[in-house]
């Protein structure tokens, strides 16, 4: 099954990627990782991509698609894959086509804004060992201090509420319209993400399995 997973950033696409990958015995494919991989690895779009990196630039559509192509080339993926984070935009999606890289399913994980923002917002993390909590969702023992190490618990830049406000915007203007993209392939298929995780997840097994 070769499936890409869509959504807002905060939606939980990443935990829901883990359990379908289990589940299908396929590979995650994280468009970050796959460049720290090429970069690492020193493949052809690896070398390509480094010239970028280096300049601090992002990394063109052309360079990422040819890492998106050798990756989906090795054997773990002959079964399937989920792409989590690619494509991106329209001429994305449009590239992967042309490759001939065939999609089963495009995975829509629904979430309101202002769900997204709450959870968001509440996260904070330890600065000394990187523990993750919420305000409202795994609270430590003392207010403000991380449970396994006492160390300082901090919100990070990318959590502050205005900062995840202008990930959405972004989302809503490059990635959402990939959702036609794929309603017009036959190819869309939308879940409304719940409070609970796995309630989410018995939503998505079922539409994957229908």
């Amino acid at each position: 099954m070769n499936l890409i997973l869509l959504g807002a950033p905060g939606a939980g696409k990443g935990t829901q990627a883990e359990v379908i990958c289990s589940r299908y015995h396929i590979p995650a494919i994280s468009t970050g990782n796959i460049i720290r991989e090429a970069l690492k690895s020193g493949t052809e779009m690896g070398v390509r991509a480094k010239s970028f990196v280096d300049a601090g630039k992002l990394v063109p559509d052309e360079v990422v698609i040819g890492i998106i192509k050798e990756r989906l080339a090795d054997d773990d993926c002959k079964n399937g894959f989920v792409l989590d984070g690619f494509p991106r935009t329209i001429p994305q999606a449009e590239a992967l086509d042309k490759m001939g890289v065939r999609i089963d399913r495009a995975l829509n994980l629904e979430v309101p804004d202002e769900t997204i923002v709450q959870r968001m917002s509440g996260r904070r993390v330890c600065e000394n060992c990187g523990a993750s909590y919420h305000l409202l969702y795994k609270k430590p023992e003392v207010e403000g201090v991380c449970s396994k190490c006492g160390g300082t618990l901090v919100q990070r830049k990318d959590d502050h509420p205005d900062t995840v406000k202008e990930r959405l915007n972004v989302y809503h203007e490059q990635t959402e319209p990939l959702k036609d993209y794929y309603l017009k392939q036959g190819k869309l298929c939308t879940v409304e993400g719940q409070e609970d995780v796995e309630h989410t997840t018995k939503l998505i097994l079922a539409a994957l399995e229908a």
